[in-house]
């Protein structure tokens, strides 16, 4: 009997690791990129090492999440989903960005950027409380990543001090949001019923199971109290009386030391903590507030939706740029897709497979991007590469994904080949005639040849195809005044030439889970089999 059940256990465990063999569906030794170096955390779900990139020697964070520890279906979708909001939300200043994943037989590894000035949690409680004005400043930080989290479609639901890392100790140390693991994609309107998060810091709402991102902006509001005033402001000596606090208890703005901080800082905190989510303030309503202003902590400039600005940037490069874009969009692993997926279902309101010039005006306007339609319609008429007056999905992909995507070699590679039809090594301008005539597009191929071919000698080679697709928008403007200027004066053509259309600006550029976060306060777990190892 004994032995059957040790047969049959080993026989669970080897099913599991098949299943879970492909969790993050990308393959590799991370051992071939980065040496790995000393422990820096250890959690229920895995362990973080200090790494160093072999080619560069750039320090890294890497955590290596145990697959046996993903027992159920559940496990694998929280690192699956993590990971796929971290790269949705990437290029973000206060995000901690991921380098790469990798996957073997044992475990997911997750190379990320290294903070090691510690938690903001840590600082809170060293000082105690913070000034107004340095409250303000981290509470800059702290919305500016709600709000990018909001209008790219994505909900937290775990904000804390804890989960914001700072990149060093002493003052140049920058905050950085990190763990995402109970974060969700979302839409517009839609609503939320599970009860998660940390006790503290859980809106009303989520704990009536009828929610949604306002949830965040409550959770800010009791991290802002605690900057201020040194502890939370609904407690209780269990998670059931911290429960009845948030519910009912009347919030404490008269006790020591509320009587000494000024009347707009209560204002805020008062707003950003409505029991009713709808007179809650937004992410950009509490960046615009009075307080933040009166402490040199409102924007630098107005907040665009990260979605509209990456929609500009598409519609100022050049038409062999922008097709490029598509053909690296489409050979992207799903893993990369799935938030733009989400922010595309979200705007295609009657799930067409399009989205018409009414559905972007009105998705970017509940982004908070108030709009004219003249720039609407030529947003998508620029976006729009196939003629149709819609956009579709791939078109979409193409203008709001990441150009972080263009550092990567085997994209840019997978982009030339698309053009270079006979494989040559170069795109010649044959080529570009027929690239543009199978999307039905009338440009001035000669005038983006120009513009690219920097050696002048009547194709792009790779290089140039990378230079042109990494630069920015005066790189690109100077090099096609240059180049056509050159043209005209060594081929004596004539001055109507210069009069042809206008090559377009470039642009440049429930809560025990596992976390692909840098730290963690869960208790230490057993040692997973062939954890990985640091080097001696």
């Amino acid at each position: 009997m004994g032995a059957c059940a040790s047969t049959d256990n080993a026989v669970s465990e080897k099913f599991k690791t098949q299943k879970l063999a492909t969790v993050v569906q990308q393959q590799g030794d991370v051992r071939e990129h980065y040496v790995f170096d000393k422990q820096l955390g250890k959690g229920n779900f895995g362990i973080v090492h200090l790494v160093f990139d072999k080619k560069t020697n750039e320090k890294f964070a890497c955590k290596s999440i145990s697959k046996r520890k993903l027992v159920t279906p559940e496990d694998v979708e929280d690192v699956r989903r993590e990971i796929q909001i971290m790269l949705h939300l990437a290029g973000h200043k206060n995000i901690v960005n991921i380098r790469g994943t990798y996957e073997d037989k044992n475990f997911i590894h997750i190379v990320m950027e290294l903070c090691s000035g510690g938690e903001l949690f840590d600082r809170i409680a060293e000082a105690g409380h913070f000034s107004e004005k340095r409250a303000a400043e981290v509470m800059r930080t702290i919305v500016s990543v709600v709000h990018h989290c909001h209008t790219m479609n994505v909900v937290h639901r775990d904000l804390k001090p804890e989960n914001f890392l700072l990149t060093e100790r002493g003052p140049n140390g920058v905050v950085k949001a990190t763990d995402f693991g109970l974060s969700r994609f979302f839409k517009d309107g839609a609503s939320l019923d599970e009860i998660v998060g940390s006790p503290f810091y859980v809106a009303p709402e989520v704990l009536k199971r009828n929610y949604g991102k306002e949830a965040d902006i409550w959770s800010c509001g009791v991290i802002l109290y605690i900057l201020l005033c040194g502890w939370p402001p609904f407690h209780g000596d269990s998670t059931q009386a911290i429960f009845k606090s948030i519910l009912s208890a009347p919030l404490d703005l008269k006790s020591d030391p509320w009587p000494r901080i000024s009347p707009d800082a209560k204002d805020i905190v008062r707003r950003m903590l409505a029991r009713d989510p709808r007179k809650r303030l937004t992410a950009e309503q509490v960046l615009n507030h009075r307080w933040m202003s009166d402490n040199n902590a409102n924007p630098d400039e107005p907040f665009v939706p990260e979605i509209l600005i990456r929609m500009r940037q598409f519609t100022k490069m050049n038409l062999l740029k922008r097709e490029a874009l598509k053909v690296i969009a489409r050979s992207l692993p799903p893993m990369e897709l799935a938030g733009m997926r989400e922010m595309f279902h979200d705007m295609d309101e009657d799930s067409s497979g399009t989205i018409t010039v009414d559905e972007l005006r009105e998705g970017l306007r509940r982004k908070g991007a108030e709009i004219a339609l003249s720039e609407v319609q030529r947003i998508l008429n620029d976006i729009d590469l196939d003629g149709n007056s819609k956009i579709d999905y791939e078109e979409f992909l193409a203008a709001t994904m990441h150009l972080n995507k263009l550092s990567r070699e085997e994209n840019m590679i997978a982009a030339f080949e698309y053009f270079d039809k006979d494989k040559s090594g170069f795109i010649t301008r044959d080529e570009l005639v027929t690239a543009m005539k199978e999307i039905d597009q009338e440009v001035d191929v000669d005038a983006i040849l120009a513009a690219v071919d920097k050696n002048g000698d009547g194709h792009i080679d790779y290089e140039e195809f990378c230079l042109m697709m990494r630069a920015t928008d005066l790189d690109v403007l100077k090099t096609a005044h240059e180049a056509l200027k050159t043209k005209v004066m060594n081929k004596n053509v004539v001055q109507a030439k210069m009069q042809s259309e206008p090559v377009r600006e470039d642009s440049s550029f429930d809560l025990r889970r596992p976390s692909v976060s840098q730290h963690g306060r869960s208790p230490p777990a057993d040692e997973p089999e062939h954890e990985p190892e640091a080097a001696t």
